[in-house]
This record gives structure tokens, C-alpha cells and sequence, in this order.
């Protein structure tokens, strides 16, 4: 009798559950969809987003060729000028196509000059080599201040999207303040992040130019000691 019942009691239960309203599980929300309620805002972030990566990696594969071993070019003039070869030299460093290339041009075209005009033409040269590199790299700079400052907009435009739903509707409830608060939030976020990496990816080129400096600077010194020596 016990067992009946339990069964009884058993088969019931399962015919309840089968009766329950079936909830069906939401899709996950996308990383696009979420972007998308931003709002309008997220299209200047945007942009800036694509112009702060555009602008990077074009100066950092510039750089970064700027920046290779010039070590058998300085072989190869250094051999050329020891052995009164100066036309072979200056159209070494014309085939290099590089700006220690062209700054060794330059001084090795004012050759019977004195040292100090030599190495204000290296000079002269040196700095506007070194402002090709810099060219379009304090644009990152303004992109990194100029998103988190769009993010700001988004949370400012947000709240009062809030405020203005819920006058126009007349009730504080989730569902009221959700859109308000999902611009608030994604612009914030987005602003910060694409602030965030622009602000990094200036100071790596501004490394990366700061170390092909260096390297051209040494090169040039080493260069008029090298014109020097046959007087020593």
C-alpha cells in the first residue's frame, strides 16, 4: 500500500513538472550588439579607434625599418674613404635608401669643408630625418586624450537619457533605465580602452624613435672621427 502510493505520489510530481511554463535560455548578449547600444557616440570612438591603430602600425614598420643594422654600411664607406674611393662611397650611401644613408651623403658631399660645416649638414639632415619619423605620432597622443573624453559625453548623454525616459514614463524601473544605462557604461568603457591603447602605442614609437636616434647619432660621430683620422 505504502509503495503504491509513493509511485502514485511519484507520477504526479512528473505530471507537474511536465505542466510547467518551459523557460527558454537567452542568447548570450554579442559583443557587437553591445557596441551597438552605446549609441551614436561609439562612431567618433570608433574612428578613432581605426585611425589611432591605422597611424601606429604605418609608423611602426617605418621605424622599424629605419631602425635596421647599418653596420655593413658604415663598413663599406668606412673602406671606400680609407682608400680615396669618395664616389664610391656616395653612391653607397645613395643605394642605401635609409636616413643614415642619407646624413653620410650629406657629409660626404661637403668633403673639403671644414669639420664643423660637415657636421652641421649631417646635423641639418639628422633632424628632418627624425621628423619623418615623428610625423602622424602626436595624433596618437590627442586620440588618447580625446576618447576618454567622448566616453565622458556617453555618460553624461546616458544619464540624461535616464532622467528623460523615466519622466516620460512615470516609472523607476529597470527596464526603464537599461538603455540610459547601457550608453553610460559601453561609452565609458570603450573611451577608456581606446584612450588606453593609443596612449601606449605613442610611447612605444616614441621609444622606438627615441633608440634610432641614438643609433644615428653614434653613427654620425663616428663618421667625422672617421674623416678626421688621416689628420690625426
Amino acid at each position: 500500500m505504502l509503495l503504491a502510493q509513493i509511485t502514485d505520489t511519484a507520477h504526479k510530481l512528473v505530471d507537474t513538472a511536465k505542466n510547467l511554463p518551459q523557460v527558454t535560455a537567452q542568447d548570450d548578449l554579442r559583443f557587437g550588439d553591445l557596441l551597438i547600444k552605446g549609441g551614436w557616440i561609439m562612431l567618433p570612438i570608433g574612428l578613432l579607434a581605426v585611425l589611432g591603430l591605422v597611424i601606429f602600425f604605418e609608423r611602426y614598420f617605418t621605424i622599424r625599418k629605419a631602425a635596421k643594422d647599418e653596420s655593413n654600411l658604415m663598413s663599406q664607406v668606412r673602406t671606400s674613404i680609407l682608400t680615396g674611393k669618395l664616389e664610391s662611397a656616395i653612391a653607397i650611401c645613395r643605394n642605401s635608401n635609409s636616413p643614415l644613408g642619407r646624413m653620410l651623403q650629406k657629409g660626404l658631399l661637403r668633403i673639403g669643408r671644414p669639420i664643423k660645416d660637415i657636421e652641421g649638414a649631417i646635423e641639418n639632415i639628422g633632424k628632418l630625418e627624425v621628423s619623418k619619423l615623428e610625423k602622424n605620432i602626436n595624433i596618437l597622443g590627442i586620440i588618447a586624450g580625446i576618447a576618454p573624453m567622448f566616453g565622458f559625453l556617453g555618460t553624461i548623454y546616458g544619464v540624461i537619457k535616464i532622467f528623460y525616459d523615466i519622466s516620460k514614463t512615470d516609472n523607476i524601473s529597470m527596464g526603464v533605465i537599461s538603455g540610459g544605462l547601457y550608453v553610460k557604461m559601453v561609452t565609458s568603457a570603450a573611451g577608456l580602452m581606446v584612450g588606453i591603447v593609443a596612449y601606449v602605442c605613442y610611447h612605444i614609437l616614441n621609444m622606438m624613435v627615441d633608440k634610432v636616434i641614438l643609433k644615428l647619432e653614434t653613427d654620425a660621430i663616428e663618421f667625422i672621427d672617421l674623416l678626421e683620422e688621416p689628420s690625426k
